[in-house]
């Protein structure tokens, strides 16, 4: 399908009711909406199908990609996915040891969580050990994304992608964050075209002309780095590649707007304005996927809104956070969920593009730790 006019939308709205009814109100923490592990669609399914294919689908990317879309026949969950090994003497974190358990269990691990009480407020330390070791981990996420960009190239799956990068992480004595989080069943996240965020790893090799983010999360010496950049395959078109440039854009000028006292709802502001001043009503910015504090967990407060807010919160120092958003085009952000649970399609399938980094408050200013 690699004209988007050309597309047959009967089945993407066949597509679009299965992930509705597994998704839930639009939310603000920066994971899956809900998760599928039971392998079995629900008997009510067959209704919200034939409900749903009366709606109409508007297309807004008038570009030239291939469509993702779950391969038939659709398998529910990821107990189908094997995940790649961790040597034993990488330490791991500590849902990791939760997950497998709810695995051997067979209970769904998709609730198993991080708990914020022995984290406190999760501000480093400045000066101390703590923020050696948040650097140090946000360093080699750095590390490896930039080696993960080198191997983007027409032709090579994304599974392959997520294997050299599982070994590079490993090799470098760290343990690849997204593996066994509340399931994820791989090392990175690899998300294509209009996959918004959370893609899994797979076997369809990449084409001329694809954008695909690549999401890179690691934990070394009890701290993860977290860090994504989309990049570019091949020939891309020219709405493909202002797409990427606008996230860019967008990420730049929300790291702008930070600093000690200064408000979170200004990171959303900034992303707003750069979105429009780079051809209003072209784009729009994804409600459901935040940023998030970082640091001894994974995912924390303070949550990071990149849609217009008015939260209250401020930015104080020792705050280490990602701003990461996800920049769709057309004035539709909104996503549905595949059958496995994870991978966030737009409803329209248009595409979209996602940029991420790490923000650390100082007490002077800001230092973006995922950047040369």
């Amino acid at each position: 399908m690699r004209v988007i006019q050309q597309l047959a939308t009967t089945s993407l709205k066949r597509l679009y009711a299965l992930g509705t009814y597994y998704n839930v109100s639009p939310t603000r923490l920066p994971r899956r909406h809900i998760s599928v592990s039971t392998g079995m669609a629900p008997p009510e399914l067959e209704h919200q199908v034939a409900h749903d294919e009366s709606e109409e689908i508007v297309i807004q990317d008038l570009g030239q990609y291939d469509i993702i879309m779950p391969e038939e026949p659709y398998q529910w969950g990821v107990a189908h996915i094997t995940p790649l090994e961790v040597p034993t003497e990488i330490p791991r974190p500590p849902y990791v040891k939760q997950v497998l358990e709810c695995l051997r269990l067979g209970k769904d691990p998709s609730y198993v969580g991080e708990s914020y009480d022995a984290d406190g407020d999760g501000r480093i330390h400045l000066g101390t050990d703590e923020e050696l070791f948040l650097r140090k981990a946000a360093r080699l996420a750095k590390q490896v994304l930039k080696y993960a960009g080198t191997l983007v190239k027409p032709g090579i799956t994304t599974a392959a992608i997520d294997t050299a990068v599982h070994r590079y992480i490993v090799s470098h004595k760290a343990y690849p964050s997204p593996l066994h989080y509340a399931g994820f069943p791989k090392s990175c996240c690899t998300s294509v075209n209009n996959i918004v965020t959370h893609g899994i790893p797979d076997d369809r090799p990449l084409q001329d002309g694809d954008i695909v983010n690549i999401d890179i999360t690691i934990y070394l010496n009890g701290y993860h780095g977290d860090t994504s950049r989309t990049f570019l395959v091949g020939d891309v078109d020219e709405i493909g590649r202002s797409l990427v440039s606008v996230t860019e854009s967008a990420l730049s000028e929300a790291i702008r707007t930070c600093g000690p006292g200064r408000p979170f709802k200004g990171i959303a502001a900034a992303i707003h304005k750069t979105i429009q001043k780079h051809g209003g009503g072209i784009w729009s910015v994804s409600p459901q996927f935040t940023g998030h504090g970082i640091g001894r967990l994974f995912h924390r407060p303070p949550w990071v809104l990149h849609d217009l807010n008015e939260e209250p919160e401020v930015m104080l120092p020792g705050h280490c956070f990602t701003i990461e958003p996800c920049i769709v085009v057309g004035t539709n952000p909104q996503t549905w969920i595949f059958p496995d649970g994870w991978t966030a399609s737009t409803v329209n399938a248009a595409r979209s593009a996602q940029a991420e980094d790490m923000v650390l408050i100082t007490e002077t200013g800001i230092e973006v730790l995922t950047v040369d």
